[in-house]
């Protein structure tokens, strides 16, 4: 079960006076069988850019889609907890990846069930514990404070240690190239 997370977002009131319009546990979450050990939390997204500033009402109430919105952006939080290798074995990676409507990124025959490719230029911030990033052919150890700019590879998160580890991603919808 992934940690909770308290959403606080700013606006402004009736008078134009600098306010907090939302403060509370962030409720659009997604976790499944498909891909256990795996919280994701969406905690705001736009429509379009440049983003309108003055939304009160919440963009995340719908169902979690591992995209951002056409012209867009989603800022999410994903907990990893620790792998289970003989699990992961077992797992399918393009119908866990489907119930997020991305089933068709899935990188078939990958080293890992879960290796994918998004159409988003992807800023992530590891918050804390640390992760594998898989490429296609080589990985990096990645650890509390590293920074990374995904533009569109093959890649997977590998948990491997004995601790959650928690990313946050900011994904910005983007021009697609053939690979």
């Amino acid at each position: 079960m992934g940690k909770k997370i308290r959403r606080v977002v700013t606006g402004h009131d009736e008078n134009g006076v600098a306010t907090v319009i939302m403060d509370g546990e962030a409720s659009c979450i997604l976790q499944r069988p498909n891909r256990p050990g795996v919280t994701l939390t969406n905690l705001w997204q736009s429509d379009k850019s440049p983003a309108d500033m003055e939304r009160h009402d919440d963009p995340v109430t719908g169902p979690l889609i591992l995209h951002p919105p056409k012209n867009g952006s989603v800022f999410r939080i994903v907990q990893f907890d620790p792998e289970d290798p003989q699990q992961l074995a077992t797992l399918d990676g393009k119908a866990a990846f489907a119930e997020m409507g991305a089933g068709a990124n899935i990188v078939e025959g990958a080293r890992h069930p879960f290796m994918h490719r998004t159409d988003s230029l992807d800023y992530a911030v590891v918050l804390t514990g640390e992760i594998y990033m898989m490429m296609d052919e080589d990985e990096y150890l990645l650890k509390a404070g590293d920074v990374v700019v995904q533009q569109g590879t093959n890649h997977a998160w590998s948990n491997r240690g004995s601790e959650p580890c928690q990313i946050a991603f900011i994904l910005i919808d983007a021009v697609k190239h053939p690979a």
